[in-house]
Formats: C-alpha cells, sequence, structure tokens
C-alpha cells in the first residue's frame, strides 16, 4: 500500500508536470488539424468526383426585362456561354471549287500533228516548247510541295482516264458523274451542248500517246490556295455522233473514225486534301479549221402571209372542165 508521503509526492511531480507544460504552451488534450487530407491519395479523383458542383440559376435575373441589361452584361453572359455577337451584315461561307478561266493558256503551234521535227517548222516548234518550259519546271516545284510522288508518266494515265470517263458521263447523260470529272467552270456548257440531243460517242485508240504540254499554277485570295492546270495534248480516233430530238442526225457518223486532235485542260485545286484532276477546258487555236455546221431542225410556222394551194373544190370550173 502507498503511504500518504508517496501519494503527496505523487501529486507534486504532476502539478510541477502540469506547471511546467502550462508555462510551454502545450496541451496535453485532443490536437485538432484543418488539413482534411485522406492518409492514402490513391483515390483522391474519385473522392472528388462523388462531389457534383452545380450552379443554380438566379430567378431574379432570368425574370428581369432585356432592356434593363447594360451592354456589358450583355457582352459578358453572351461570352460566359460561348455565344458570338449579332452582326447586322449576313455573311455566307462560300468555297471555291474551281478557277472561272485558263490563266496564261497554251498556245498550240500552228502545224500541230502535220509537221515532223525534221523540218525548219517543226524545229521552231520544239525550240519555242523549250523556252516555254521554264515557266512550267516552276509550276511543277509548286505542284509537288501538295504532292510529293507527282510525276508525268502517272498523270497522263490518270488524265486518259478522266478524259474517257467524263466524255462517257456526257454521253449517259449522268450528271453526278459529270461533276466528278468535269469542274463547275464547264458544267454549264456540257449541259447545254448534250440538252435534247442523242450523243453516241467512242474512244477508238491513240494516234499518239498523251503528252504534258503546259503547267501553271496560280493562288486564290490567300497565297496557300493553289489552283493548277495542266494543258495535256490528245491526238486520238474518235467515232462521234449526234442526233436531234426527233432522231435525225445532226453530226457525224457512228461508223466512220475520225483523227481528233484537242488540248484539254485539267485542273486541280491542290490545298484541298481531296482534290481531284478534273477537265476544265479545252483550247481550239485559231489556225484550227472551222468545223463543219450541225443540221437543225426547226418547227415550221404557217403564216396567213404565204400563198395556199387552193383545194380541188376552190379551183376554177374552167380548170375542172379542161380535164
Amino acid at each position: 500500500m502507498f503511504s500518504f508521503r508517496a501519494i503527496r509526492k505523487i501529486e507534486c511531480c504532476s502539478h510541477s508536470v502540469l506547471g511546467t507544460c502550462g508555462s510551454l504552451g502545450i496541451n496535453l488534450g485532443g490536437v485538432r488539424t484543418t488539413i482534411a487530407k485522406h492518409w492514402n491519395p490513391k483515390f483522391k479523383k474519385l473522392r472528388s468526383q462523388k462531389v457534383l458542383k452545380v450552379e443554380l440559376p438566379d430567378y431574379q435575373e432570368l425574370n428581369k426585362p432585356f432592356n434593363e441589361f447594360t451592354r456589358e452584361e450583355i457582352r459578358s453572359k453572351m461570352k460566359e456561354r460561348g455565344i458570338l455577337p449579332h452582326r447586322w451584315w449576313g455573311d455566307r461561307p462560300f468555297f471555291i471549287a474551281s478557277t472561272g478561266s485558263v490563266f496564261e493558256p497554251y498556245v498550240p503551234p500552228e502545224g500541230d500533228g502535220k509537221v515532223s521535227v525534221i523540218t525548219a517548222q517543226g524545229a521552231k516548234q520544239k525550240l519555242e516548247f523549250v523556252e516555254k518550259k521554264g515557266k512550267s519546271m516552276m509550276a511543277l516545284r509548286k505542284i509537288r510541295n501538295f504532292e510529293e510522288d507527282f510525276n508525268y508518266k502517272e498523270f497522263v494515265k490518270i488524265a486518259e482516264d478522266t478524259y474517257i470517263r467524263g466524255h462517257q458521263a456526257m454521253i449517259n447523260k449522268d450528271r453526278d458523274k459529270i461533276v466528278q470529272f468535269i469542274t463547275e467552270r464547264a458544267y454549264p456548257e456540257v449541259v447545254n451542248n448534250i440538252g435534247d440531243k442523242t450523243v453516241v460517242w467512242e474512244f477508238v485508240s491513240s494516234i499518239e500517246p498523251p503528252t504534258v504540254v503546259h503547267l501553271r499554277c496560280t493562288d486564290v485570295i490567300t497565297k496557300e490556295n493553289i489552283f493548277a492546270q495542266i494543258t495535256v495534248r490528245f491526238h486520238t480516233q474518235q467515232i462521234l455522233a449526234v442526233y436531234d430530238r426527233f432522231g435525225r442526225l445532226m453530226h457525224g457518223s457512228e461508223t466512220i473514225p475520225k483523227d481528233v486532235l484537242e488540248y484539254v485542260v485539267f485542273e486541280r485545286h491542290m490545298a484541298n486534301k481531296y482534290g481531284r484532276w478534273r477537265i476544265h477546258d479545252k483550247i481550239i487555236p485559231d489556225w484550227m479549221p472551222p468545223k463543219e455546221p450541225s443540221l437543225r431542225t426547226y418547227v415550221v410556222d404557217f403564216t396567213d402571209d404565204e400563198p395556199q394551194v387552193p383545194s380541188v373544190q376552190e379551183q376554177p370550173s374552167s380548170v375542172a372542165s379542161t380535164g
């Protein structure tokens, strides 16, 4: 058993310890901290997703008339909701799919397809072609900036295929396919030429392989919006027959093939990733002889001014008696 002296000693010691702790500012009770971190940060993101911040609507502001809002308040609210300010002018987006003409058109040499290279005129044509080749090489560099593996051999095959399939779409009057092989600039002319007509066309063979004779590039609106035009020389044999709406032959023949020399301009929107080479125009040189005019049919309009043939009953009696 503890004696009275021992108990007195313990009390004195406890009082001395409490006194020293109080003087040092040490709290021996429960310790509280303001840090609310979880001891395990593994599921910190999931714990934060348990709480959803809901923005409650301000009904006083919603019921507020529009006229009472200041200009800055309207601007801040529209900016907060991602609404663009209203413009008094009406802008409409537009897309330039093709150019409106042939820039720097190729001038075919006179007598092309008939003049031999050995003659003086043929040698002169070759010299002019070499002189114009400089600009074509500059245009070729611009094309290769967008299409690195561009080469003439592959392009000529694509151009010939586009030429044949475009003409087949014309004679079939398939307007959905015509747009795939013909630009928007040439589309009205093609549709107008095949209207109210039956066209029979056939590609027989190539007299000479198609060759690239001219390349040009231009920019529209911005420097990066590049359009390229390539002129291809086609020397082929074709069959063409055109019939009118009554089935009468207007031009050509279905059995006799003819030699055709054409300079076809192909265009492509190089800045467009999904652009393709399409027929844009055909260059007709001034020295080429004019084509034969087509035979056309018209509705005969009988007017009162024209003399009418009298019937048997209206003929005079003298004529009838002499029979």
